[in-house]
């Protein structure tokens, strides 16, 4: 049987049928591997496994015993239902192995900061984590995921995790849905009908309220980024945009915290969110800066961002941000909307701050952002009085 020792972690890899014909002599090579080997962490890759009876069970129950650092990985669907019934699953780590897709040649959906999501068919999608030991975030996701939906937020369910390449993925059933910002991109006389249906699900977002501890509130968030800012503003500034943000309402109402055209699918007339790893609660403030930013503030350096973020053209991603506003706040007042537009530069500029802060190299390029943000930053919250919706 082959084995592998690699950075303090021993890999045994079985094979075939482990029964009352050949437990024994599986035992021992098992056993010998583990006896002449020193490492911390014992994992058996039952990818080749096909099969355990209850001989094979008495050796997973004897290696558990006497290591119990033993994770079980690569699991087939029929061995790992043999460890289910059995009560194995209780006691161990057994992990299934994982469905292979490929993504060569796929669209692309969408880009996020934790993941790309790829059209893998008509009927299917699929989100790749960035971080290949992704199984927390994955996790997390699917329960947001799953608590939006109960909410009664229209939101996609994945309904398997898949290997793609070297990271993790989750599946998605989108039967011939397309996002929103492909449907804008291509539409003419149906554009504001796909506003329409983008504000009306942000709305319906906004109105559920929540007491989930789970949803983590976003104003701990931009306390953060403030914390990075802060160094870099001036004094006065500093200090006002401080208090804007402290003094924002805390607020259970839903937000999705990454509320952009290519996170919402259309599917047979029906709007439906995906890509629910920044799911959060808090004042709607929030949400409408990183809106802004997905519009606006990621084109106020360079107009091409929206083609390159969207695929549509900078005029339309005006068009969308204008539009979003008009909507969701029930009015054309363009001094009520240009205050509304103020609040939202403002959160999405700080967040922009932060993240050049964060990624700077020193390049001519970060330097010129961070110092846009800093004298846009001065010169809104100069004349702000309150930042909450």
């Amino acid at each position: 049987m082959k084995n592998q020792l690699e950075n303090g972690t021993l890999k045994l890899f079985p094979t075939g049928r482990i029964d009352s014909n050949n437990a024994e002599s599986v035992a021992k090579e098992i056993f010998d591997a583990a006896e002449n080997a020193e490492f911390t962490q014992l994992i058996v890759d039952a990818d080749g496994l096909e099969y355990v009876s209850s001989a094979g069970l008495r050796i997973f129950l004897r290696l558990k015993k006497a290591y119990p650092s033993l994770k079980v990985t690569n699991v087939s669907s029929d061995v790992y239902e043999i460890f289910d019934m059995t009560g194995f699953t209780d006691i161990m780590t057994i992990e299934k192995a994982y469905r292979k897709v490929s993504i060569d040649g796929c669209e692309v959906i969408g880009v996020g900061a934790n993941g790309t999501v790829y059209r893998v068919d008509s009927d299917t999608i699929v989100k790749v984590y960035n971080n290949p030991d992704s199984f927390d975030d994955i996790a997390r996701e699917r329960n947001l995921a799953k608590k939006a939906f109960v909410l009664g937020i229209n939101t996609a369910i994945s309904y398997d995790i898949v290997k793609v390449g070297g990271s993790f993925g989750t599946m998605f059933e989108m039967l011939n849905a397309e996002s929103l910002a492909k449907c804008v991109a291509e539409g003419q006389q149906n554009k504001e009908h796909y506003i329409d249906l983008y504000v009306d699900l942000l709305k319906k977002i906004h109105s559920t309220v929540t007491s989930d501890d789970d949803i983590p509130p976003i104003k701990d968030v931009a306390l953060r980024w403030l914390k990075t800012a802060t160094p870099v503003l001036d004094g006065q500034t500093a200090e006002k945009l401080t208090a804007l943000v402290e003094a924002v309402p805390n607020s259970n109402n839903v937000l999705h915290g990454d509320y952009h055209l290519k996170n919402v699918m259309l599917q047979n007339g029906e709007a439906i969110l995906i890509d629910m790893d920044t799911l959060c609660v808090g004042n709607p403030i929030f949400e409408f800066g990183s809106i802004f930013n997905a519009y606006v503030g990621f084109t106020a350096l360079n107009p091409e961002n929206a083609g390159k973020f969207l695929g549509i053209t900078a005029e339309d991603s005006r068009l969308v941000w204008n539009k979003t506003l008009e909507k969701y706040f029930g009015t054309t007042d363009k001094e009520k909307l240009a205050r509304f537009e103020d609040k939202a530069k403002t959160v999405g500029y700080l967040r922009l701050l932060h993240r050049a802060i964060r990624r700077s190299n020193g390049s001519d390029e970060y330097v010129q952002a961070i110092e846009f943000y800093k004298s846009e930053l001065k010169r809104l919250v100069a004349g702000m009085d309150s930042l909450a919706l």
